[in-house]
């Protein structure tokens, strides 16, 4: 079965407070709490918690490149955590889907603030792909993909 559960209004990126997760299926809420665990984890920079949500064989796709759980661990992840606490992002949409053991979350997003001395302003996407095992759900697959707006936007 094939279910769609989609969220919106502009929340704190991929926070919904507990109203709207009380609204969600059982699975749909399960897979809400592990995104939002792992981008809390980031704002935490508590890179163990963030790595414990993504799959043993996850893979992360972002600027044009492809890295493993382990290489994103090596490279990125400190950069990523560094980024989430200097930047406020925003959310504008949130579409939970689940097919029996896989889900997949898309959204958009907004980012604006200081990172490494710059200014940011910025749109992005997301979508990250989950699957349930006897762990719970975990993240297999995220693909993130942003860029610069102008002053206007």
């Amino acid at each position: 079965m094939n279910r769609t559960f989609l969220v919106g209004g502009a929340i704190s990126v991929f926070f919904l407070t507990s109203t709207w997760s009380e609204t969600l299926s059982p699975d749909a809420g399960a897979v809400t709490e592990v995104v939002n665990g792992f981008h809390d984890a980031l704002r935490r920079g508590d890179a163990k918690a963030a790595m414990e949500l993504l799959a043993p064989d996850a893979i992360i796709l972002e600027s044009g490149s492809a890295e493993t759980r382990e290489e994103y661990q090596q490279h990125h992840l400190a950069e990523d955590i560094a980024f989430s606490r200097a930047v406020t992002s925003t959310n504008s949409t949130l579409a939970v889907h689940i097919d029996g053991n896989v889900a997949w979350v898309s959204s958009t997003s907004r980012a604006t603030g200081t990172f490494n001395g710059r200014q940011v302003n910025s749109a992005g996407v997301e979508l990250m792909l989950l699957t349930n095992s006897p762990a719970g759900w975990r993240i297999r697959a995220i693909h993130w993909s942003n860029h610069a707006l102008k002053k206007a936007d």
